[in-house]
C-alpha cells in the first residue's frame, strides 16, 4: 500500500465540481499520488455513470500506480454501498464520496473496507507549480 499523506486543495476541489457538474448522474475517477500527496484524477475511456451508479472499466486500468478511487453519491449519503466496497478492493486504499452540496465539507474518505479514514487537505503553492513542462 502507497502511504498517503493527504490531497492538494485543487484535486479535491476537482472531484468537488466534477460531481456538481454530473448531477444527477455519479462521476466516478482514479486517484494518483506523487510524493505522498493525491494530486491527480484520472478519468479512463469507458468510464459509464447514471443517476444510481458509475462504472470504471478497471480493465482498462492504466500500468502507473493508482492510490484510490473517487465518485459521487447524488443524494446527500456518503455511505459506501456494497457494490462500492466491491469496487474499492480492487482500486487501492483510498476512496472518496463526494455528496451534495459538494462544497468543502462534502466529502468522505474512506479504506477498501469502507472503514473512515483521515485525510488532510493540503494547500499547495500555485506560484510554483508548473502548468507546462516541456520534455
Amino acid at each position: 500500500m502507497r502511504r498517503v499523506k493527504g490531497i492538494s486543495r485543487e484535486a479535491l476541489e476537482f472531484i468537488l465540481e466534477a460531481s456538481r457538474s454530473s448531477m444527477p448522474r455519479e462521476f466516478a475517477g482514479l486517484l494518483q499520488a506523487r510524493e505522498g500527496v493525491i494530486s491527480e484524477i484520472l478519468i479512463l475511456p469507458g468510464t459509464e455513470s447514471s443517476e444510481w451508479m458509475a462504472w470504471v472499466p478497471v480493465y482498462m486500468l492504466p500500468s502507473m500506480p493508482i492510490v484510490g478511487s473517487c465518485h459521487s453519491h447524488p443524494v446527500p449519503n456518503p455511505a459506501p454501498s456494497q457494490e462500492d466496497l466491491e469496487f474499492f478492493s480492487r482500486t487501492g486504499s483510498y476512496h472518496i464520496i463526494a455528496f451534495p452540496p459538494f462544497d468543502e465539507r462534502s466529502w468522505r474518505c474512506y479504506d477498501s473496507s469502507g472503514r473512515r479514514r483521515d485525510l488532510i487537505v493540503i494547500e499547495s503553492n500555485r506560484a510554483q507549480t508548473p502548468v507546462f513542462r516541456p520534455e
